[in-house]
């Protein structure tokens, strides 16, 4: 298992309800330390990770700051729809420090991810890394 949600492994951000210029959303997938995406205001904020074919996941890490409120969802569509649950998490204010979450996948397989950020401590927020750990499916 490796983390699926790499640039680097055909991962692509395939949608992003904000951009900003500096801080693409590309930025989650990158591998890199010290690159992130940033909101432009206003919730909710949503991301779609997506992956070149079915992926079995067996946990997600995300490295954010000042989220207050979110939720991720998965789909084993082709395309990005009918998404389900997976995870609700509410967050602890950290003080523009970072904020990681692990949180392990019982049942999972998908094609694509969708994070969405329903509020946070600040108008903007920003994500640094999203980690999905897993395996391709083969079929």
């Amino acid at each position: 298992m490796f983390n699926v949600a790499l640039a680097s492994s055909g991962a692509q951000v395939s949608l992003a309800s904000s951009s900003d210029e500096k801080h693409q959303p590309d930025c989650i997938i990158d591998g890199s330390p010290n690159s992130f995406w940033a909101s432009t205001g206003l919730f909710p904020q949503e991301l779609v990770v997506s992956f070149q074919g079915l992926m079995s996941v067996s946990s997600i890490k995300i490295d954010c700051s000042s989220v207050k409120h979110f939720r991720i969802e998965r789909s084993v569509s082709n395309d990005p729809i009918d998404f389900e649950p997976l995870h609700e998490r509410e967050l602890d204010n950290a003080n523009d420090l970072i904020q990681t979450e692990d949180l392990p996948v019982s049942s999972g397989s998908a094609k694509h991810i969708k994070f969405i950020f329903d509020s946070g401590y600040d108008h903007f927020i920003s994500v640094h890394n999203i980690q999905v750990i897993g395996s391709a499916v083969h079929s």
